[in-house]
């Protein structure tokens, strides 16, 4: 298996993937166009890792020079269990750390239990005293 950047021409695949995981929701945000935008824009935080030259696990990783983002770590069913989510988020943790960066989030679907029960698992914790709201100013329902 092979750990990797992130790179445009991995869009197709990596589509394929977020539809055939439970627990993804794929929106406009997630276009060819958009992809290529965030990789570009988070160079050396986006992975994926490959089995035989296909895609198995991925992680988008950004920040906003204060906090870090992860988005859409995802593994295959088949290899779950391996410590791949592992190692993609420390990946983008350790890349975070040397540019300062320290405290990183996940935005979860509360329904997606097995997501949940992982991060939880990690150490990471379950914020309840901030709310999520988001903004849409297109006309896109899917933004």
């Amino acid at each position: 298996m092979n750990l990797r950047p992130m790179l445009p021409t991995d869009h197709t695949d990596l589509i394929r993937l977020f539809k055939t995981t439970p627990g993804v929701a794929l929106r406009d945000a997630d276009s060819y166009e958009a992809t290529v935008r965030y990789i570009e824009r988070n160079p050396g935080l986006n992975f994926i890792i490959e089995d035989e030259k296909e895609i198995i696990a991925c992680v988008m990783c950004g920040h906003d020079g204060r906090r870090g983002y992860l988005q859409h770590l995802i593994v295959k069913p088949d290899y779950r269990k391996k410590g791949l989510g592992e190692k993609l988020f420390t990946v983008c943790l350790s890349s975070l750390r040397q540019l300062g960066i320290d405290k990183t989030h996940i935005f979860v679907f509360k329904d997606n239990g097995i997501a949940n029960s992982f991060w939880q698992s990690k150490g990471w914790v379950l914020r309840d005293d901030v709310n999520l709201y988001s903004y849409i100013s297109s006309n896109s329902a899917n933004a």
